[in-house]
């Protein structure tokens, strides 16, 4: 038993490795980070917020990065205005009963998105349906649009302004390097917005 766990472990962590070092040896990995953090800042220093999207650990991932705008990644600063449309209870229950789950993001950018913003949308297969369709109202409102996803990404890449493509297609993998992306997102906004010292 020990020994089976043993291995697992070892070739868990050999594979993240691996992702990894082909996010690293990819630059359009870097370009696409690099290109989002400076859509989010401008966003941001222009007055206006960032929504965030995802479903299962892709909401997670979404209310994580939410957390480090709002709070703080590295140092103490001002709050960047991000929210995660995964958060409310009520309001996901109320829409996914009277509309579908398919709209629970879609009616939430429809109310609350407007022309500046920014989506983050986050799906690691890239066919989400209520993903997908967050992406059409935010194009309808006039927002910036960002997706993370995997290698393969769907109907999602096409219809999104950029898109941070995780070399793997493997689900907690894909996360792995979109949590990765966000914090250095992260870090690049908070550096842009409010240089340190």
């Amino acid at each position: 038993m020990a020994a089976a766990a043993m291995r697992t472990i070892r070739n868990y962590l050999e594979q993240s490795r691996a992702v990894l070092d082909a996010a690293i040896d990819d630059p359009a990995c870097a370009h696409a980070i690099r290109d989002i953090a400076e859509v989010a800042a401008r966003a941001l220093a222009a007055g206006n917020e960032l929504l965030l999207c995802g479903n299962g650990g892709s909401a997670s991932d979404a209310q994580h990065l939410a957390g480090e705008m709002l709070s703080r990644l590295n140092y103490d600063r001002g709050p960047a205005a991000a929210v995660a449309l995964t958060t409310d209870s009520s309001v996901q229950t109320a829409i996914g009963n009277d509309y579908g789950y398919e709209r629970v993001f879609e009616r939430q950018i429809l109310g609350l998105g407007r022309p500046g913003d920014g989506l983050i949308a986050i799906s690691t297969s890239g066919r989400s349906p209520n993903i997908l369709k967050a992406i059409g109202a935010a194009r309808e409102r006039g927002l910036n649009l960002v997706g993370f996803t995997g290698r393969t990404s769907g109907e999602m890449a096409a219809r999104c302004d950029l898109c941070l493509h995780a070399p793997s297609d493997s689900t907690p993998l894909i996360q792995q390097i979109d949590i990765t992306g966000g914090h250095i997102i992260c870090g690049l906004v908070e550096e842009r917005l409010f240089p340190p010292g």
